[in-house]
């Protein structure tokens, strides 16, 4: 695949850069050897390779699934104005 100049120029406008025409023919060549690249990366065995999250090997550390209520209702609201059955009053917004 590879890009002429008319196809830069749409890339530019579309990314809203003002791309002067001397400038044109060089992108045009920045563009097609990045993607040059991006042909060669294609062409690589890629069989048998785990995904990656990290260079680094690491083990996610996992904490148990438990439930927890933590029963700290009265201690959340103790500072409230108002409250009602563990809950925050709050003044009516809307009639």
């Amino acid at each position: 695949m590879s890009v002429d100049t008319d196809t830069v120029r749409r890339i530019a406008h579309l990314a809203r850069l003002r791309l002067p025409e001397d400038k044109v023919e060089p992108m045009r060549e920045e563009l097609n050897a990045i993607l040059a690249f991006v042909e060669q990366l294609s062409e690589v065995d890629t069989d048998g390779v785990e995904p990656m999250t990290s260079v680094v090997e690491t083990v996610m550390r996992m904490r148990a699934d438990i439930v927890t209520d933590g029963d700290k209702a009265a201690d959340i609201v103790a500072n409230a104005p108002q409250t009602e059955d563990d809950f925050f009053m709050v003044p009516k917004v809307v009639e």
